[in-house]
């Protein structure tokens, strides 16, 4: 009878649909952002030497690599119902933020970044060509003691034309009733270039004048390093991404 039992299990065992489920729930285990997320980037901000970096790399994996794919993954359903467009392929660079610095760009030269960034770009549309991004994405970023989560933008020329233009003159009136629907629970602050320098500007752009001058925008939403462990941080951000997502496609070509 244990025999047959252990042979059934077994059969079931070698099945796709049984393999597929055991590595969905062995890398929902690995998936998760813990107090040793946190841990490293606090490690790493104290000790930013490329020979610290080789000495914890498995560690890095574990605690930061494997977590935010992870949260790509759980986080990909959500994010292609607000908008099918999201780009969630994984590289580095597109949905996870670097954690290499080029230090010839580094005002202290440290190698790495304490931090790092999870985004949802999109491809460009017809305007702005088939392979490259749009403006806008959403994002979440969690450094050693912080995570926040929302929308940015950025502009080149080329995407400013391409996006912004046509929605310029309407910009301030819809923006203030942004401001309305979300500053109390969310930050702005926008960029401006002033004197060849990109200057921070605190709070939301609502006259014509600060659209004009318009070269990058962030609104975002702080949480706590507790709710980035709970098991409901996935459906957090979801929320938070909704309620961003009139921003992005106001910007972008959505």
């Amino acid at each position: 009878m244990l025999a047959s039992m252990a042979k059934t299990q077994l059969m079931l065992a070698s099945r796709p649909e049984s393999r597929k489920h055991s590595r969905k729930k062995a890398a929902s285990s690995n998936s998760r952002i813990t107090t040793g997320t946190f841990r490293f980037f606090r490690d790493l901000s104290r000790n930013n030497l490329k020979a610290w970096m080789d000495e914890n790399r498995e560690r890095y994996q574990a605690a930061v690599v494997q977590p935010f794919r992870g949260l790509l993954e759980e986080l990909t359903p959500a994010v292609h119902k607000l908008h099918p467009g999201f780009d969630v392929s994984g590289r580095t660079g597109v949905n996870f933020s670097r954690i290499n610095r080029d230090i010839r760009f580094a005002k202290d030269k440290t190698p790495y970044r304490p931090q790092m960034y999870l985004m949802f770009p999109t491809l460009g549309g017809p305007t702005l060509g088939a392979k490259k991004r749009g403006p806008g994405e959403l994002y979440v970023g969690i450094t050693k003691d912080t995570v926040t989560a929302g929308f940015r933008v950025y502009f080149d020329r080329d995407t400013r034309a391409a996006a912004l233009a046509p929605r310029i003159a309407r910009a301030p009136q819809w923006c203030a009733k942004q401001k309305s629907r979300m500053a109390r629970q969310y930050q702005s602050y926008w960029y401006s270039m002033e004197k060849g320098e990109w200057t921070r500007n605190n709070g939301w752009p609502v006259t014509p004048e600060q659209w004009k001058k318009l070269k990058a925008w962030i609104v975002r939403r702080k949480l706590t390093p507790a709710a980035a462990v709970r098991p409901s941080f996935p459906k957090d951000l979801a929320g938070v991404f909704r309620q961003v997502l009139p921003l992005f496609r106001f910007v972008s070509q959505s």
